[in-house]
């Protein structure tokens, strides 16, 4: 067992813990991260420091060896961590989010058996994990071939044919989290038939009818992250690893729940360019600048608003709060997005384009941070708000405009 008895949860200190990953994140995560994004490559050295430091399973239960972090304990602590890699290195922490978002999940919805299993990987063995959706229907300009996956219902469990995109963490990992449908191809996000076609499989990635297309994954930033192309070609899945119920992840709307770690992320990302900025002006004397001073201002401001939605929405969900909860978190999303955008504008235009020019930080934090906005649509974000403001249906899990 790899917990260390300064995590113990039933002893331990909250910014204790922050303040090590903070460390861990300075010295040796922050150093790593040009490496992992010249390169395209699965940060796993950073996977192994996490857990040699006891922090590879914050959200696995006590009683299975992990610090328990939860909605209805300490998800603060939860999202602070991730706030604290994306300071450094916001490839790297999509990476994390994926991991603890499915230990959070196996935690409300797998059985004990299931339990046993797979918490016993994570915590004894380091095992990494992801959850893939990733079958957008639409085509984009020159696409010839088309996305998605079926699963048919055989003796004994499912199998699985097709490919999916945006697979996180691609072959750096030991598992995944299928999200396909019965109903055809779309999986969650883009799923067209009704809700409890959808299925949730563990999909252990050692099976060599999984594949992986590298090739695929050549986007202008969030490089590390390793989201590539994924291939499933008669991917028999066991009937014993179905987590949950049909239905259950659109049914009881848990994206929900993860949507604020996008926020989290978004924070961090514009921390990690504030600080570049304040040094930066700092070493050129600038402090006496008017336009810098305004800029500083404005950013300080909107880390400081961020922040302060992070933390509300993290009490809604530790009192038990589920529905202002939700709300509030897609609120956190839409905003975090933009003062996180508009704080890297006033970092770029107050350091110039040297600092957009390689080995700066904040060149890569401009196009990870750029690029990892995008994985939802803003407007339909916003709108989704308003429809719910205004008493009419929504879809606040996945932002669709049209619904089921």
């Amino acid at each position: 067992m790899q917990t260390s008895v300064l995590y113990d949860r039933q002893v331990y200190d909250p910014q204790a813990l922050l303040d090590h990953l903070s460390q861990l994140t300075q010295e040796e995560f922050a150093p790593r991260a040009a490496q992992y994004d010249q390169t395209a490559s699965f940060p796993a050295k950073n996977f192994e420091t996490l857990f040699d430091a006891g922090l590879h399973a914050p959200a696995v239960p006590i009683k299975y060896g992990g610090l328990g972090l939860g909605h209805n304990s300490d998800i603060l602590t939860l999202w602070m961590m991730t706030r604290e890699l994306a300071k450094v290195d916001l490839a790297f922490t999509r990476c994390w989010e994926g991991h603890t978002n499915i230990q959070v999940l196996l935690t409300a919805n797998a059985n004990e058996a299931q339990k046993q299993r797979w918490f016993e990987g994570i915590v004894q063995r380091g095992e990494k994990w992801a959850g893939w959706s990733g079958e957008p229907l639409s085509k984009v300009p020159g696409q010839t071939t088309g996305i998605g996956t079926t699963v048919k219902v055989v003796e004994g469990g499912y199998i699985v044919d097709g490919c999916k995109v945006f697979a996180t963490g691609a072959d750096g990992l030991q598992w995944a989290i299928l999200f396909v449908s019965t109903a055809g191809t779309g999986a969650v996000r883009h799923n067209d038939g009704p809700a409890h076609s959808v299925l949730m499989l563990a999909c252990d990635l050692s099976d060599p009818s999984v594949s992986f297309d590298s090739t695929w994954w050549k986007p202008i930033g969030m490089r590390g992250s390793v989201s590539y192309r994924v291939q499933f070609d008669h991917t028999f899945i066991p009937k014993e690893n179905l987590i949950g119920y049909p239905g259950q992840y659109l049914l009881e709307e848990w994206q929900t729940r993860f949507t604020p770690q996008y926020g989290a992320a978004f924070l961090g990302a514009a921390e990690g360019a504030y600080g570049y900025a304040l040094a930066h002006i700092k070493k050129q004397g600038r402090e006496q600048d008017a336009y810098v001073q305004h800029r500083i201002a404005k950013s300080t401001m909107n880390i400081e608003t961020m922040d302060l939605w992070l933390r509300k929405v993290a009490l809604l969900w530790e009192t038990g709060q589920h529905q202002q909860a939700k709300e509030a978190g897609n609120r956190f999303r839409y905003l975090s997005e933009k003062l996180a955008l508009e704080t890297l504008e006033h970092c770029t235009r107050m350091c110039g384009a040297r600092a957009m020019i390689q080995p700066s930080p904040l060149e890569r934090i401009y196009r990870d941070l750029s690029f990892y906005t995008l994985h939802d649509n803003c407007d339909r974000v916003l709108a989704s708000i308003g429809q719910e403001i205004l008493g009419q249906e929504s879809d606040r899990a996945f932002f669709n405009s049209s619904q089921k």
